[in-house]
């Protein structure tokens, strides 16, 4: 089963902008009690959705420059990426078929 890809400041271009599919970024930090709710979610629609949709993930305290890029100032926040554009946002832990729902949008 796919697993979230870990993306980083140096690897975000590639797995990313660069993505031949739409693109769900998990804002996340290890202190942050509702990122932990969405986490597991998070994960099982990597696996939902693999080879339709790439799932990564964003440690807002080790990825300092993605974040500010994107202005994440509250999180847990996802952005949906497609072609190399956020297509949608999503902030707060809202549960597994609110997700599914702004995932299908974009398929």
């Amino acid at each position: 089963m796919a697993k979230a890809v870990e993306i980083t400041d140096s690897n975000f271009d590639q797995e990313v902008l660069k993505a031949e599919t739409p693109v769900l970024v998990d804002f996340w930090a290890e202190w942050c009690g509702p990122c932990r709710m969405v986490g597991p979610v998070v994960e099982e629609l990597a696996g939902d959705y693999e080879g339709k949709v790439k799932v990564g993930k964003v440690d807002v305290d080790s990825n300092p420059q993605i974040s500010m890029k994107y202005g994440i100032r509250s999180i847990p926040s996802l952005l949906i990426f497609k072609d190399g554009e956020v297509v949608d946002q999503i902030v707060g832990a809202v549960p597994k078929p609110h997700l599914q729902k702004h995932l299908d949008a974009q398929l």
